[in-house]
């Protein structure tokens, strides 16, 4: 079986369990929100990309709610023509359209903006920061350009049986600084620095 095709069959298994821990805790993003450390926000921010759920994804609009209460701007992702990615400044009363893979995104003339703390969705996660995705890199294209170009923390959200003791790596994958889920935080930049193996970030997330 050649990489590609482990990955294929991983990632099949991995969204059967992320569905059964949706299935378990269907209010798992109230909880997650709850236990949310707004030091993040307070280093990390203001301009804050989330995402809308789909399928079995954690959702994180409660904390995202949290978060603009407490002064953050939000933005989320749009997929553009070009198959890029942006971000785009968003509110809970903008306009939304269809976009590809079943994506509600932000209009185009929605503002680009430049996020300095992107909340990630996942099919799994590892201690060392690894992210497994869905397999289009969006989010790996999208977050090599934001660190290339400044001060950026990306932080994964899941559920909790969402975190695997190890994940297949390769060199074009970008490191989750940290994680969240319905337990609480998993402060990976830290785990990571402590194991002598910081890889891109190991001064700290994005030499912040």
């Amino acid at each position: 079986m050649s990489t590609g095709d482990e990955k294929a069959a991983l990632r099949r298994e991995l969204k059967t369990l992320r569905e059964e821990a949706h299935a378990r805790d269907p209010d798992a993003g109230e909880t997650l929100a709850s236990k949310f450390p707004l030091k993040l926000l307070e280093r990390y921010g203001p301009v804050v990309a989330g995402y809308l759920p789909i399928e079995s994804e954690i959702d994180p609009l409660p904390l995202m709610e949290r978060l603009e209460g407490e002064g953050a701007k939000l933005a989320l992702p749009r997929l553009e023509a070009d198959g890029s990615m942006t971000f785009r400044a968003w509110s809970q009363e903008a306009d939304l359209e269809d976009g590809p893979m079943g994506l509600r995104q932000p209009l185009e003339s929605a503002d680009t903006v430049y996020p300095t703390l992107v909340l990630m969705p996942l099919l799994a996660f590892d201690g060392m920061g690894v992210r497994l995705g869905y397999g289009k890199g969006h989010y790996d294209r999208t977050l090599s350009g934001l660190r290339e170009n400044g001060r950026v923390f990306a932080c994964g959200l899941g559920f909790h049986a969402q975190m695997l003791d190890e994940l297949p790596a390769e060199p074009h994958d970008q490191p989750l600084d940290w994680a969240v889920t319905e337990r609480g935080s998993v402060p990976i930049f830290m785990m990571r620095t402590f194991k002598g193996d910081g890889g891109p970030n190991e001064n700290g997330p994005s030499a912040a």
